[in-house]
């Protein structure tokens, strides 16, 4: 498996990049960034010369310090207010060219000017847009300046980041061309046999006379055109066209979590026979059917998700993550058997949707995480203390239609994406919409005791959320909308459910089949889900239940406890992106390939609690110390052995997830082999009694960096003894120098408490393991990296980074 995921890496590596659009490039390099206020900082004539130089992505957030004084929520980083200026030169501004800048996403309340003037405010911090530049250019030298504004550090309820976080890119088009988001695919017939494709074109001619224009629309596979169709148009000066073109394909690959075939859609505007305007995009051909009683379909076979929720950060690089440590993470969930993505609880990078499509991940897009009204932030610890109410309910009313409107036209080509949310737990009982059945029932979900007459109705619920699908619609019919409900009691009280066309349910599956029967045309769901088996049971045993989203993929900065943690451990996986004992526990559920695993606990008075989440993958206790042994599998039966003596077979029950042996502990090599029902050994998983802290281990996943892409290295470093044993309870300061043309962007050890600064080059090994990202500067070049710790021998690594 880890051979093929490697290979899967390597190919993916290559088609890593962008959407490519026509006279569209990134613009991320050599910027000047000032943190704190500036005055007139927007002027051309200000002295920036003593501001630091940045290359984009860029949080500010991630480079603390962490603190008690800032917010639990936010991860007990700052916010605050920072300037970003980018000067270029132009030899001589072309009138027949437009330029645009496109923001991935800022965060947040960015304000943007080129060359004094001001262009324009966005408050939203996930939303991708973007401004013309064209009529303020000129000769020589050109300066953008953008502002952020995120002194109301205590604003979400996970960590945000501030900055320009995502990618830039500058747009330069022909007068006559395909605006920012003017082309949409989809696929109304679907099969094996044939499909139809369906595509979208608007035309836009900024120039002061009539265009005749032919538009081609192309559908590619490899280097052979499948299919192919094109319009000659006359489009008036000062005004826009929209065209459509009905493209027919005999046979096509059609695009599964399995087998995730995707085409290139280009289409092509030409005038006197030459190309002025050009898009290519991958797209998908599939069909997706959702159903009340029978769940869910694509392409026509039934299908259950095997989902998680993610956040967009990546532990030390904050919010400013490159496409490739998401590759990796992506590729360690579908290593768990995971087929769907949630993007909670806002539109992520731009790139997380391409490799959706290439990876084969099922996606919810989602908008919003509150409406009008704001959410608690919590600051002294998650539930604990007074909340705070900043956020972006403040900047709803007068932005909410256009944000929304702009995350279905950003990334509605994607196959990957079958459902838009409109909102995650906007329903949170009294936090801050309330109703008199809150006294009443079970409430799983509430805040508060019962109903508060003091805060807004739940009437309102149902008056936004229609206005909101409304907007959906108005620019895809293609996917259904949803929402994650977290008050399904009260909203069940309003129109809310009856306006979405699918209704998730967070973290009530109590309610599954007695709801199915009160609103038999409801399509039920599990939008967000504990990690335990019976959550899963629910799904698995219902016909009409079509999937559940796990809480979370990863850990994730913020939504903290009290300090000194500063981060939440809700994740199969930790922030390094290391599994954790609740990844092979989702494996045994939703894997079909033998696996299995072992933890270990000490039994001591009161200890009867037969849990495997606090337990340790590690045989390293005292001698005779009585033992509990959990071995985590999907097979039904398992073998223990200890210095290969057999421990005896144990067979699961209905009620119980994992087989489980107590025993006096003795030093040596504890083994478990899973059964096929012959008796046939199907998995085996060992755990070694370790010595001593010897040497560092170290895995690279890549020893060739592409430069052009600034690739990315992960490099895996582990305390080991002398016979190579891992030291689960190693706790070494592990110090890494990088030369060359590379810089180490950060240093992750996975420990949710730890406040060490993530921009050193030293941090301490949780668990025994530390993760180092290196990445290429975008120069050709042999990158050394050295890796030591006090009394154990230096690791020395070659990469290279090259074409």
């Amino acid at each position: 498996m880890n051979r093929c995921i490697l290979f899967l890496i390597l190919i993916l590596q290559l088609k890593l990049g962008y959407a490519q659009e026509y006279g569209k490039s990134l613009f991320n390099e050599d910027w000047k960034f000032h943190k704190g206020e500036f005055s007139n900082a927007q002027n051309e004539s200000i002295n920036d010369s003593g501001w630091r130089a940045v290359n984009l992505p860029h949080d500010f957030s991630i480079e603390g310090p962490f603190s008690k004084e800032w917010a639990s929520g936010t991860g007990y980083l700052p916010g605050g207010i920072g300037w970003y200026r980018k000067s270029f030169n132009l030899e001589k501004p072309d009138p027949a060219i437009k330029t645009f800048i496109y923001f991935d996403g800022v965060y947040k309340n960015s304000e943007v000017w080129i060359n004094g003037h001001y262009l324009g405010k966005r408050p939203n911090g996930y939303i991708s847009f973007q401004y013309e530049l064209s009529a303020y250019l000129k000769k020589g030298k050109n300066t953008i300046a953008v502002k952020v504004d995120h002194s109301k550090f205590a604003d979400s309820r996970w960590y945000p980041g501030s900055g320009i976080y995502r990618n830039v890119y500058l747009i330069k088009k022909n007068l006559v061309y395909i605006p920012t988001w003017g082309v949409s695919f989809c696929t109304p017939q679907v099969s094996e046999k044939n499909a139809i494709a369906q595509i979208g074109v608007s035309l836009a001619n900024s120039s002061a006379s009539n265009a005749s224009l032919r538009v081609e629309a192309n559908l590619i596979s490899g280097n052979k055109t499948l299919a192919s169709t094109s319009k000659s148009v006359s489009i008036s000066a000062s005004s826009n066209q929209d065209l459509k073109f009905s493209l027919p394909v005999n046979h096509p690959k059609l695009w599964t979590p399995e087998n995730h075939d995707l085409y290139t859609l280009n289409v092509r505007v030409l005038k006197d026979g030459k190309l002025i305007d050009e898009y290519k995009k991958q797209v998908g051909f599939r069909n997706i059917r959702f159903d009340a009683n029978d769940g869910f379909f694509l392409n026509g076979k039934n299908m259950k998700l095997k989902g998680v929720c993610v956040h967009h950060d990546a532990g030390a690089l904050g919010a400013a993550v490159p496409e490739e440590v998401w590759l990796r993470r992506l590729m360690k969930l579908k290593e768990v058997g995971c087929n769907a993505i949630r993007m909670s609880h806002y539109p992520h990078q731009d790139y997380m949707y391409d490799l959706c499509d290439q990876l084969g991940f099922l996606v919810m897009d989602e908008a919003f995480d509150e409406w009008e009204e704001g959410k608690n932030k919590w600051i002294e610890g998650w539930n604990v203390g007074k909340p705070g109410r900043d956020g972006y309910h403040e900047n709803f009313k007068e932005w909410a239609e256009r944000d929304l409107r702009d995350m279905v036209l950003r990334t509605r080509n994607h196959p990957s994406i079958i459902m838009w949310s409109i909102g995650n737990e906007i329903d949170y009982p009294n936090d801050p919409y309330t109703h008199e059945v809150l006294s009443t029932g079970r409430n799983p979900q509430i805040y508060g005791k019962g109903y508060q007459p003091g805060n807004p109705p739940a009437s309102r619920l149902a008056e936004i959320s229609k206005r909101l699908v409304e907007i959906v619609k108005q620019v895809d019919t293609t996917r259904p909308v949803t929402a994650a409900l977290a008050g399904v009691v009260m909203s069940n009280t309003t129109s809310y459910p009856q306006n979405l066309d699918i209704v998730g349910y967070n973290y009530q599956e109590y309610r599954y089949e007695e709801d199915h029967k009160t609103y038999p045309g409801r399509i039920i769901y599990g939008s967000e889900n504990g990690k335990n088996a019976e959550a899963w049971r629910a799904v698995d045993t219902s016909k009409n239940v079509f999937g559940q989203f796990l809480w979370t993929g990863f850990d994730f900065m913020g939504e903290a406890r009290i300090w000194p943690v500063r981060s939440s451990g809700a994740g199969l996986l930790d922030l390094a992106g290391f599994p954790k004992t609740d990844f092979y526990a989702r494996q045994a559920l939703w894997l079909d390939k033998p696996m299995a695993f072992l933890t270990v606990s000490k039994i001591t008075e009161g200890s009867e609690e037969r849990s495997w989440r606090n337990n340790k993958p590690s045989w390293n206790w005292e001698k005779g110390d009585k033992i509990r042994v959990n071995c985590i599998t999907n097979a039904n039966k398992a073998e223990l052995f200890l210095n290969g003596k057999s421990l005896g077979v144990k067979t699961k029950s209905d009620n119980i997830r994992g087989l489980f042996w107590e025993l006096s502990y003795e030093p040596g090599e504890l083994m478990v082999k899973s059964l096929e029902k012959t008796g046939k050994a199907a998995a085996s998983f060992s755990l070694k009694t370790s010595s001593e802290p010897s040497h560092i281990g170290v895995t690279v996943d890549k020893r060739q960096l592409i430069a052009s892409k600034k690739g990315v290295a992960h490099v895996e470093i582990q305390i080991q003894d002398k016979e190579g044993n891992a030291i689960f309870e190693a706790d070494n300061e592990v110090d890494v120098q990088v030369e060359g043309p590379a810089v180490l962007l950060g240093l992750e050890s996975g420990d949710l408490a730890s406040h060490e600064d993530y921009k050193s080059n030293k941090r301490k090994v949780y668990n025994g393991k530390l993760l180092a990202y290196v990445q290429s500067t975008g120069r050709p070049g042999d990158i050394k990296i050295k890796i030591s710790s006090v009394a154990l021998k230096s690791v020395f690594l070659t990469l290279k980074s090259g074409r």
